[in-house]
């Protein structure tokens, strides 16, 4: 990774780039530089990566018997299942408001389970909420708008089940993070669309939103940030195959390429200063309001991509934390 001050942008010409917080930066160098993002590399790179982060078990989710943990399956819309991961504080009775959660990874990485420890112990517990985590088909055995048709499948087929599954589907959030941020956004733009489930809000953290990959942050951070453009532009081409650059692009796909985002629900975007969507979020919150509808937007000053999970203790992480759960908190209150 380069840390030298300037970065190249797409007039030629350079720009400073925004200091990282010295907390997060300071971790971030016992880190190191990622392994480079290649096309013809994926597959042995997925290989190596679901090696490194093994799921944790049903018994192992349900941490001695505080929470109660099912997987689920239900039906795609090409005819395969889609798998879900259902947990809830155990014991507690009545319908639950639900958390819709959407893993992040770049659409090529992670699984609906690794998610849930600290999906659980950090919301589902002190809010009683429950969550649903979805293993959505990734990229590139998963094309175009597979992934998100496979989240709505789950969310569509979660309401059919509500009474069983002890679900409160009048107060249903959406959640994701990176890609994860990006389907959330997309699923509330398809459910809108459908008439399906109505969420009620939507947590959009670090949501990878635009596969043109233009904004003036995506150039200023390259080589920066820990997921920059050039990876970003890797993960994109594996969902998109040849509608990669295409200029009638689905929404569904890349929710940056919307241009009705009146009639959605309240939404919560989260992104760093110093990250390669950080343009794609403030536009995305600023489309939401010239829209009229309900946005709460917070930049977190010398935050990259992924901040919290690499550096969880520091400061600027737990004010994202505590952030987040306000919102959550005051979204469920309405």
């Amino acid at each position: 990774m380069m840390m030298n001050d300037e970065a190249p942008l797409r007039t030629g010409g350079t720009a400073q780039v925004p200091p990282f917080d010295p907390e997060l930066a300071a971790v971030l160098a016992t880190v190191g530089p990622g392994e480079p993002l290649t096309l013809a590399g994926l597959e042995a790179r997925q290989q190596r990566d679901a090696a490194a982060r093994p799921r944790p078990t049903i018994g192992e989710l349900q941490d001695d018997g505080r929470f109660e943990v099912v997987e689920l399956r239900a039906p795609a819309a090409d005819g395969s299942e889609v798998a879900l991961v259902s947990a809830r504080p155990a014991g507690v009775a009545g319908p639950l408001p639900l958390l819709y959660y959407l893993h992040g990874g770049g659409m090529i990485m992670g699984n609906a389970w690794s998610v849930l420890p600290r999906l659980l112990r950090e919301w589902a517990l002190p809010l009683q909420l429950a969550v649903i985590s979805v293993e959505y088909r990734l990229a590139p055995k998963a094309r175009y708008l597979e992934p998100v048709e496979d989240c709505y499948a789950g969310l569509v087929w979660a309401a059919e089940h509500a009474a069983a599954l002890g679900l409160d589907m009048d107060r249903v959030i959406l959640g994701g993070k990176s890609a994860g941020g990006g389907l959330a956004a997309a699923l509330a733009l398809l459910t809108r669309d459908r008439g399906g489930p109505a969420p009620i809000g939507q947590l959009l953290l670090s949501p990878m939103l635009d596969d043109r990959g233009d904004t003036f942050s995506s150039h200023q951070l390259a080589d920066h940030d820990p997921w920059d453009r050039a990876a970003n532009a890797v993960a994109w081409q594996a969902l998109l195959g040849d509608r990669y650059g295409a200029a009638d692009l689905s929404p569904y796909a890349a929710p940056a390429r919307a241009t009705e985002l009146s009639s959605l629900p309240p939404a919560y975007l989260e992104v760093g200063s110093a990250e390669t969507f950080r343009d794609e979020a403030v536009a995305y919150a600023n489309a939401i309001w010239q829209a009229g509808g309900d946005a709460e937007l917070h930049v977190w000053p010398g935050a990259f991509h992924g901040f919290d999970t690499i550096a969880p203790q520091a400061a600027i992480s737990r004010d994202a934390r505590d952030a987040r759960s306000r919102w959550l908190r005051r979204i469920l209150g309405r």
